[in-house]
């Protein structure tokens, strides 16, 4: 077995990507990790491992943990203590860092299949091939916990991890209570959220959709969405201990209690807790924005995309990504990286 020594640990940024070993890492296929690690930017430098005394593995876990996905990637890529190391974080489930936002979009010259991955931390894109339908052809409805939702041309609607390629299908859009197929075409004006559902240990979708902002759910493994009378005008919403919390334009709370049962109650309550979480890559007083506007990027013509960093200190805009590469349709989206996969062959899918 290789030895690894701890200068290699203190300089795992400037570390080669050696995909001897990454496809066992996280259950990647060749192809799939190909797909992620074919960086925009030039290749890394390579480092001469050393042969100091190997570190223990709760050690190594212990340093692996505080790293980003990319940075795991690589570590996992140096030797086969390392790889071990970072599988055991991984299948232990005690990989848990808060990953900061990072901005997925698509490009013409990427192809139909393809999007990048711009990390704020690194500073760079990463190339991505995703599973059909293209993603070209899809709508950004939602981002959370690492998943994408999308719908294609049919309004239909897909659960993506866009860093693991895992792709699940959600229940067809014709089984919404008020929505109804007319000559086999369908349209779309949703918004989507993505939640842990601690008791199931998999997912919930929750839409915010017409008419007149009302809300449906679903879990991973269900045939149909389901609706929740009797209130509508929301504009967002967040889960927490079986408590779905949905705020209306009119500035009321409701508690939708999944916990209860196959009924799920809803009472009217006044407040919501904050929860403050903190990403050392992101700046205070900034506003990181995309445009998702689809009929300002096509309605008008020599219009493009405007996104990138706002300083609300002295009203100045950094750009990360230069607008002309992307695309107008999809619209850029920000999504928080997770490399864990859920299981939904137990639940019978």
């Amino acid at each position: 077995m290789e030895l690894c020594s701890v200068a290699s640990i203190i300089s795992l940024r400037s570390l080669a990507i050696q995909r001897k070993y990454l496809p066992k890492l996280l259950g990647f296929t060749s192809s799939s990790l190909k797909k992620f690690c074919k960086d925009v930017h030039q290749p890394l430098t390579e480092t001469i491992v050393g042969t100091s005394p190997e570190l223990p593995q709760d050690i190594l876990m212990d340093i692996f943990s505080t790293l980003e996905i990319p940075d795991l990637i690589r570590a996992g890529a140096v030797c086969p203590s390392w790889h071990s190391a970072c599988t055991s974080l991984l299948s232990l489930g005690l990989y848990k860092l808060a990953q900061t936002p990072c901005l997925l979009y698509t490009s013409e010259s990427a192809g139909y299949s393809s999007a990048y991955l711009y990390s704020l931390s690194e500073k760079r894109s990463y190339k991505l091939t995703l599973p059909e339908p293209p993603i070209r052809t899809r709508c950004f409805i939602g981002s959370s916990h690492g998943w994408l939702v999308t719908a294609d041309e049919r309004s239909e609607m897909h659960l993506l991890n866009p860093i693991t390629s895992q792709q699940i299908a959600l229940p067809s859009v014709i089984t919404i209570e008020q929505v109804k197929p007319i000559f086999d075409e369908y349209s779309h004006s949703a918004q989507a959220f993505v939640f842990p559902d601690a008791s199931t240990g998999s997912y919930i979708v929750v839409l915010i959709h017409n008419p007149m902002r009302q809300l449906s759910f679903a879990r991973v493994g269900d045939d149909k969405w389901t609706w929740l009378p009797p209130h509508e005008g929301y504009d967002d919403c967040t889960y927490k201990d079986g408590l779905l919390y949905a705020v209306t334009g009119t500035g009321e709370l409701h508690a939708f209690d999944f916990s209860s049962g196959p009924v799920v109650t809803v009472e009217i309550i006044i407040r919501m807790r904050n929860i403050a979480d903190e990403y050392p890559s992101l700046k205070a007083n900034r506003a990181y924005f995309t445009d998702d506007s689809f009929l300002w990027t096509t309605g008008l013509k020599n219009n493009h995309r405007d996104m990138g960093i706002l300083n609300l200190d002295d009203n100045t805009k950094e750009e990360f990504v230069s607008p002309q590469l992307c695309s107008n349709f999809p619209a850029p989206i920000w999504v928080t990286p997770d490399l864990r996969k859920m299981n939904a062959a137990s639940r019978g899918d």
